[in-house]
């Protein structure tokens, strides 16, 4: 008991959490967060080992998504690699009225960078639950700044054609942004085409504190060239260090220590397996969903929606479950490395009993 009389409180425990896309640190992340939480990347030549770090986990961060030469940093999330997106892309172009053009699928955080950085967002209806790069273009014009392809969405796990993508982005002379904030550390096992090898992608978040196993708050930002950082540098004239390009200024080393420590003992071997294990799952659950008389959205990477009523999920969430419904309703499952079939099973066993 504290002085206040009250028990100390205690972490989330994960043991049914299902609807999250965040997950338990590897322990070498856990433990590499802690070294460095006191250093300040936001200051790197007041602190050069963080640096040095941040340096390679964007390196690292390159290798995984086919992108040789990458500039970025490590951010506190996707939703900041988003509105850095859309704001390198409004300071880059030369227009009065720019907008961006992204499918009615994409995160939320892009509502949140159109109100900040005064940009139009426009929404174009999906097919099949991705984007559809026709209904795009009929939304493009000539302020168009930026194109969004997502590359595992947040409600179905699905990837937009990021090449035809690139080819509108390319027609309108926009950037082409990619949101791999949770598909990143699972698209390099399968055989969608995503990443900047695959298409011309100007810009792209992919999170290390999602599938990644690292420990929050640890987003990545990442750039093809070097200019999208310097439209986004700010000078610091009290710092050891002149300029800044990233949206928070100081920033916890803990999140730069544990993306590069998981990464560097995760990828590639680790997440293959990760990803497998994940797949494997909710293909599993996705049956057992299905042989029990629900639409169950197919799994084309390990999330699985299905159409649960919802006094039914509010039941489950009452037994402790963690869970949650997409935009339309449906029951949503995500299949994060500290998901187990046996936890699984569990849950199935509870939506019988309700």
């Amino acid at each position: 008991m504290n002085q206040q009389g009250t028990a100390p409180r205690e972490p989330q425990s994960f043991e049914r959490v299902l609807s999250s896309m965040c997950t338990e640190p590897h322990p070498v992340a856990r433990e590499a967060a802690e070294r460095f939480l006191a250093t300040n990347p936001g200051d790197p030549t007041t602190y050069p080992a963080v640096a040095d770090l941040e340096r390679a986990a964007v390196e690292t961060l390159g290798e995984i998504t086919g992108l040789a030469d990458p500039h970025g940093y490590v951010a506190s999330g996707g939703t900041e690699a988003n509105i850095q997106a859309v704001r390198a892309a409004r300071n880059l172009a030369d227009v009065d009225d720019p907008n961006v053009v992204a499918p009615e699928s994409v995160h939320f955080s892009f509502q949140k960078a159109a109100d900040v950085l005064d940009v139009e967002l426009r929404l174009a209806p999906t097919v099949d639950r991705r984007a559809d790069p026709a209904a795009m273009a009929n939304l493009a014009d000539e302020d168009t700044v930026l194109v969004v392809g997502v590359a595992g969405t947040t409600a179905y796990g699905r990837v937009d054609p990021v090449p035809a993508l690139a080819d509108l982005a390319d027609d309108r002379d926009a950037l082409l942004h990619v949101d791999a904030a949770w598909g990143g550390f699972v698209l390099p096992f399968t055989d969608f085409a995503w990443n900047f090898d695959h298409a011309a992608v100007d810009t792209m978040t992919v999170d290390p504190h999602k599938m990644g196993q690292a420990a929050v708050p640890a987003g990545g930002f990442l750039a093809r060239d070097g200019r999208v950082l310097d439209a986004l540098a700010v000078d610091t004239p009290y710092l050891e260090s002149t300029s800044q390009a990233t949206l928070t200024g100081t920033r916890s080393g803990a999140g730069v220590a544990s993306a590069q420590a998981a990464m560097d003992e995760l990828w590639r071997d680790g997440y293959r397996e990760a990803y497998e294990r994940a797949q494997e799952n909710a293909e599993w659950v996705a049956a057992a969903l299905a042989d029990r008389g629900y639409d169950v959205v197919d799994p084309v990477l390990p999330l699985v929606a299905a159409d649960v009523p919802a006094e039914t999920v509010a039941a489950l969430q009452d037994r402790g479950w963690r869970v949650s419904p997409t935009g339309a309703g449906e029951l949503r499952v995500v299949c994060m490395p500290h998901v187990t079939r046996e936890m699984l099973a569990s849950f199935i066993a509870d939506l019988d009993a309700t």
